[in-house]
């Protein structure tokens, strides 16, 4: 009897390690939005990482993070560290390549709640007086990431916040001009 239940456990670890194999190698996450902006002012507000904390849809998640920038104000070699509560965790995003008006990428280092590294892109694609802004996010998914990936959809986790933060970002560019105190209008 006993040796029957090894048996079955055994097989069972098999067949699992076997699904978790055959998982992708690597994960992506994407979101886009139309924002009434031009390419070059969306730029400016993810090139500079200080100007990421007026949209970043994790500051809602915890608005005690503690965010540290370390290298330029902005562009390649930018880098901003955080520590926040489970929910955020904990990590550096450092700007590794940018393009004016098209793309910023980022390095993503993430410490706590688990060890990870990826890439995160920023699209900016003209259409009409509007820009299509993309936000993805993508990298290697080792063997404890195909595992995780069976319980944790990484797309359900990261995609909403995306969708959060490409609006943050749209309602910050997107305000209407403030009037000038004194103007007068005819």
């Amino acid at each position: 009897m006993i040796k029957k239940i090894l048996i079955g456990f055994v097989a069972v670890i098999v067949i699992l390690c076997v699904v978790v194999a055959v998982q992708p190698n690597s994960f992506r996450v994407e979101r886009s939005a139309t924002i009434a902006a031009s390419p070059s002012a969306l730029f400016e507000q993810v090139n500079d990482l200080h100007k990421f904390e007026q949209w970043n849809p994790w500051q809602k998640v915890d608005p005690n993070i503690k965010n540290t920038y370390s290298g330029p104000p902005s562009g390649v070699g930018a880098a901003c560290s955080w520590s926040g509560n489970s929910d955020v965790g904990e990590g550096t995003s450092t700007i590794i390549e940018t393009k004016p008006g098209e793309l910023v990428r980022m390095k993503m280092e993430f410490r706590k709640p688990m060890e990870g590294l990826s890439t995160a892109d920023f699209t900016f694609k003209p259409v009409g007086d509007k820009t299509v802004v993309t936000w993805s996010m993508y990298g290697p998914q080792p063997f404890i990431g195909k595992a995780m990936s069976l319980v944790i959809d990484c797309d359900k986790m990261c995609g909403g916040q995306f969708e959060k933060g490409l609006a943050n970002l749209a309602a910050l560019v997107e305000k209407p001009p403030q009037p000038v105190i004194g103007a007068t209008s005819r």
